[in-house]
């Protein structure tokens, strides 16, 4: 009697499918965009469900249905996936390396032209301000915002320059309240000042945020 042969396994069926993603229909196969468009969906939730410090790339990647190694990949690390779901609009694995690179005595004006840069562009000031909106109305918003910028921020700043974390506190804070008067407000004549007017006025007091304390 011939034996009738069995088709092959597919590995996509669903004894091989990461647990966590739905089967899909017939068709093509989910494309980079569309993957990694889920990757950022699944961030998105547990950052608002857990907060920037209970979340981690693996459950990012169990909530997606693929791999690590994958978000490891389009993301390089917690901080990049953050970034770009939060749409946050600087990562501060490119730009804080540079600017502590900044001699000691020039890190405040290093500042005052990191956040000048960053907030002048509309593209960049306007995820900052949902953001920041976000947090003041949402209290788990709030979460994984102080989170991420206490960790990957000021916790990184403080490793890189040794700075106590009160003093990247205030001086951000006060950054933060200047550009708030500048580009939201506009207040004058805060807000038509040139840039380099401010960077002089701006700079010293930063930088005594940085100095050792005599």
């Amino acid at each position: 009697m011939t034996e009738v042969a069995r088709p092959e396994r597919d590995p996509g069926d669903a004894g091989e499918r990461p647990r966590g993603r739905a089967r899909r229909g017939p068709g093509r196969r989910p494309g980079l965009t569309e993957t990694r468009n889920e990757i950022l969906d699944a961030a998105r939730a547990l950052f608002a469900e857990k907060g920037y410090d209970a979340t981690s790339l693996r459950s990012i990647a169990r909530a997606a249905g693929v791999d690590p190694a994958l978000v490891h990949h389009y993301f390089g690390n917690k901080e990049g996936v953050f970034t770009a779901a939060m749409r946050f609009p600087v990562d501060p694995g490119e730009f804080l390396p540079r600017v502590m690179a900044t001699p000691r005595e020039r890190l405040g004006e290093a500042m005052v032209r990191t956040f000048l840069t960053v907030w002048e562009d509309d593209a960049r000031r306007a995820p900052i301000l949902a953001m920041l909106r976000s947090a003041m109305t949402n209290e788990r918003a709030a979460v994984a915002v102080r989170e991420f910028v206490t960790s990957a921020l000021f916790g990184r700043v403080a490793e890189l320059g040794g700075i106590p974390r009160l003093r990247l506190n205030a001086a951000a804070g006060q950054m933060i309240g200047v550009m708030f008067l500048r580009y939201v407000l506009r207040v004058e004549p805060i807000a038509s000042a040139g840039r380099e007017e401010l960077v002089e006025l701006l700079a010293p007091t930063i930088q005594r945020y940085f100095d050792e304390p005599s």
